[in-house]
């Protein structure tokens, strides 16, 4: 099967580091936001990744130029943003498969690929979506979905509360049959308002409930979120966990640290205190500040007795007291 993975997002809610990398080039311990996603592809079934990109498509072709996947990986320019239908769409001519695997770029997911295929499989679907439970789904497309049947009998968009079907949500992960595929027009729309709906009302569309992990990394908070999880699934090349902080060079660990990720090269002073942290390369952190909830861009200073919270400091700047 080959796999689309949109990519295609400014970022705008992750500025300033989007200002300095696409997102899905955006650091996550010693690897990128996108390669989190391309992790969990199961090498026996995928033969080709092809990524939707618009903003940073130059970074983008680099990066992937010699990046060594097992799959094959073509970056696909988005000109101007097509939604989420028109960027698959866009895509298509590069799908040799019956059926391809759509995925978000900004997901850190557990969802098990091939198991969802073999249910979409069974259930005879033009569309299988991944589902997730939540306490609040309004930010989210939800299903109706009918347990014995496996199938998704309406789908909405980001309704108001009192509005939605249930509580589970779109997680992000698609299977869409060739037929479905080729039908989508090289303009702006969203598949997910403009086509699931359909689908579903025709009785042709799968839901596959799973349970692990689904963390949408596309705010700060999330982006925090996603470290979190990828510090305690260990899902990293290199570097060191001590406690609950990952240590790129683990020459500098420090006490005081808890819930971090510490890129290489970073400078943290004496009495330095911090918490739910991301510190890139490196970023020099002053002696007694105090951070929590902060992302510290590659290179960036933080001057001594700062104390920040919620900070999202760019690359290479300075903070400013």
């Amino acid at each position: 099967m080959d796999v689309i993975i949109l990519a295609g997002g400014l970022g705008t809610r992750l500025k300033p580091w989007t200002d300095s990398v696409p997102k899905p080039l955006i650091p996550l311990l010693d690897t990128t936001l996108i390669e989190h996603t391309i992790r969990i592809l199961p090498r026996d079934t995928i033969q080709r990744v092809i990524i939707a990109s618009g903003y940073g498509i130059d970074q983008m072709r680099a990066y992937f130029n010699d990046y060594d996947s097992g799959f094959e990986i073509i970056v696909v320019k988005e000109a101007n943003p097509m939604g989420t239908g028109g960027a698959i769409a866009n895509c298509v001519e590069h799908i040799h498969s019956p059926r391809a695997i759509v995925m978000n770029g900004d997901l850190i997911t557990t969802v098990d690929v091939n198991d969802m295929l073999a249910q979409h499989i069974e259930t005879k679907s033009l569309v299988s979506i991944s589902l997730w439970p939540v306490d609040d789904p309004t930010r989210f497309g939800v299903a109706d979905y009918d347990q014995e049947s496996k199938l998704i009998n309406r789908f909405q968009e980001k309704p108001k509360l009192e509005q939605a079907y249930s509580n589970l949500i779109n997680a992000g992960c698609y299977i869409i049959e060739d037929s479905v595929l080729r039908g989508l027009e090289v303009k702006f729309h969203s598949i997910e308002r403009d086509v699931f709906p359909a689908i579903a009302e025709s009785g042709a569309m799968g839901g596959y409930c799973y349970s692990g992990r689904f963390i949408d990394a596309g705010t700060p908070s999330s982006y925090i979120d996603a470290m979190m999880a990828a510090i305690e699934d260990q899902s990293f090349n290199s570097g060191k966990v001590v406690g609950t902080t990952w240590y790129a060079d683990p020459g500098t660990v420090r006490s005081g640290i808890e819930g971090c990720a510490i890129g290489s090269g970073c400078e943290i002073g004496l009495g330095a205190q911090l918490t739910r942290c991301a510190i890139l390369d490196g970023a020099r952190i002053g002696a007694n500040s105090t951070l929590r909830n902060c992302m510290i861009g590659k290179g960036a200073t933080v001057p001594s007795n700062s104390h920040l919270e919620n900070v999202v400091l760019g690359f290479n700047q300075r903070y400013l007291v």
